[in-house]
């Protein structure tokens, strides 16, 4: 049955066709082709129902022909006395099909033929045993059908707009998602890349200043030389791994699973970012005020980023004898962050250009991270030499 379905679903004009066959065939029988009283010719009345049945079969090639053809073989009928016969029924088929399928047009001169036709019939033939109400109740009548079928017709053609407008709203909706995972894609791709330029400026500076370290007292300090050399060597396999991590994500494009690469920096490593920079031979000054609680892991990852650029910073452009302080305060709705640096500094106009390697990836970088959290950053020089940074970050209630 599917099989036939499909097949009739695919073949309209040939199922159209068979109907309007049908009609013709029952037309035949029902004696359309007799005289009826005399008036009657058979030489019309054949051409009358072969044409009325030719609008059943081609409605849906050409509906709006067919209607126009429709018209005219019943003015026709009214004109050379063909009175109404079974293949009048092509004009109930012809105003549902307009009504469905049809021009605005139309469907409105559709509307306006089958509110007619039945009346226009009645006043041509009318009942002789019928009295002039009655007359008119038959026109009323008859009239009721075409306007079912105009009525039947446009239902469904507004039926069709309707899903037809669904299927359009849910494939541009599908195209909307599809644009708002290659936007989210590209953020993750930008986030990422922030990452990567995080941990290569900040362990690439470290590697530099011990491998200075290493060649300065290489002949006077071998111990030195060699720790300076196990530190460069640490540093160096923890940045492979960051890299790896991150261009691990990149190479593939999916978003990372749960367990499949480290997790995120946050501020409890934040010591040991410290730590490492004192390794280094930076002097920083750490401290926490107030009492810590967990964070947004946004806000951790944020505090961390900031803390280690600007001590990258420091490291690169505070020069020989620089010395930084950190400062971690946890108020009751937000976390506060103060790096400072007492070392000469970079120019004021490669801070402003929104980054310490003068190509915008510095301060640009930690705006952007401030503002994903909600937070705001101030960073300038210091009055009397060194560089300031400070941030607020706030704190969401954990749900």
């Amino acid at each position: 049955m599917q099989r036939l379905y499909d097949f009739l679903r695919r073949h309209p004009t040939g199922v159209d066709t068979f109907w309007a066959i049908v009609l013709f065939g029952l037309s035949v029988a029902g004696g359309a082709v007799e005289q009826t009283d005399g008036t009657d010719e058979l030489w019309l009345v054949v051409p009358v129902t072969l044409l009325l049945c030719a609008t059943v079969a081609l409605r849906r090639r050409m509906p709006e022909n067919m209607l126009v053809l429709a018209a005219v073989v019943g003015v026709a009928q009214l004109v050379l006395n063909v009175s109404t016969m079974l293949a009048d029924f092509a004009l109930l088929v012809i105003v549902y099909t307009v009504a469905a399928t049809g021009a605005s047009w139309a469907r409105r001169f559709g509307l306006a033929a089958g509110l007619l036709a039945a009346p226009l019939a009645q006043m041509r033939w009318p009942d002789s045993e019928a009295s002039a109400l009655g007359n008119v109740a038959i026109a009323v009548f008859q009239t009721v059908p075409f306007a079912l079928a105009w009525v039947l017709g446009d239902s469904l053609r507004t039926r069709r707009a309707y899903f037809a407008q669904l299927e359009e709203r849910a494939a541009r909706l599908e195209k909307e998602r599809e644009a708002q995972a290659k936007v989210a894609v590209a953020a993750e791709r930008a986030r990422i890349a922030r990452e990567l330029h995080d941990v290569v400026a900040h362990n690439v500076s470290v590697m530099v200043v011990q491998a200075d370290g290493a060649a300065y007292v290489l002949d006077a300090a071998p111990d030195q030389a060699k720790k300076a050399l196990e530190t460069i060597s640490s540093t160096g396999r923890q940045a492979l791994a960051e890299m790896r991590r991150l261009l691990g994500v990149l190479r593939t494009g999916e978003h990372q699973e749960a367990g499949e690469y480290v997790p995120q920096p946050d501020v409890e490593q934040i010591e040991e970012l410290v730590e490492q920079c004192r390794g280094s031979g930076l002097p920083v000054d750490f401290k926490i005020e107030g009492t810590p609680r967990p964070l947004p892991s946004g806000v951790e990852l944020t505090a961390y980023r900031i803390v280690q650029e600007a001590l990258t910073n420091t490291r690169k452009h505070g020069g020989p004898n620089a010395g930084a302080s950190v400062r971690l305060v946890y108020f009751d709705d937000g976390l506060g962050l103060l790096v400072e640096d007492d070392g000469k500094g970079a120019p004021h106009e490669l801070y402003e250009d929104g980054g310490v390697d003068g190509r915008g990836h510095g301060l640009i970088g930690m705006r952007e991270r401030v503002g994903m959290v909600g937070g705001t950053l101030d960073a300038g020089p210091r009055p009397g030499g060194g560089f300031r940074i400070s941030a607020l970050l706030p704190l969401r209630p954990a749900h």
